[in-house]
């Protein structure tokens, strides 16, 4: 496999670390020692990625809601053969972010070493079919 395609399987299991909600996708994508970092009120705020698989794993899930995903790659810029950063646009519930993910090869996968995001905008929640009503 190409560098190109082992780094496009690790965005896929983030991104579906974040719709799902599945903090074991989330192991497996980020580096152990990894932090996350967000300034959106004017102060670095900076979370552990323990802090992060906490919060994600109790969260309910977009596809447990049944929210269509809405997700592109912006761009991804190589800084050598086994490091990129990828920046990413996500909607997870109302909330739609700008991610900037830094990765690294390392011993055999691509991890994320940081993530830095931005809330750019709340959306409107959009369903991947019309939820089911109870019939009686």
């Amino acid at each position: 496999m190409n560098k190109t395609k082992e780094l496009l399987r690790a965005i896929d299991i983030y991104l579906d670390a974040i719709y799902f909600c599945d903090a074991e996708k989330l192991d497996t994508v980020f580096h152990q020692n990894a932090s996350l970092f967000d300034a959106d009120n004017g102060t670095i705020f900076v979370d552990p990625i323990a802090s992060f698989r906490a919060d994600v794993a109790s969260r309910p899930s977009p596809a447990k809601r049944g929210q269509k995903r809405a997700e592109e790659i912006l761009c991804i810029d190589w800084l050598s053969p086994i490091s990129a950063t990828v920046k990413l646009r996500l909607q997870a519930h109302e909330n739609v972010f700008v991610d900037h993910l830094a990765f690294v090869k390392g011993e055999g996968e691509w991890q994320i070493v940081s993530k830095i995001w931005h809330l750019e905008r709340v959306a409107e929640v959009k369903l991947a079919s019309p939820p089911l009503e109870k019939v009686f």
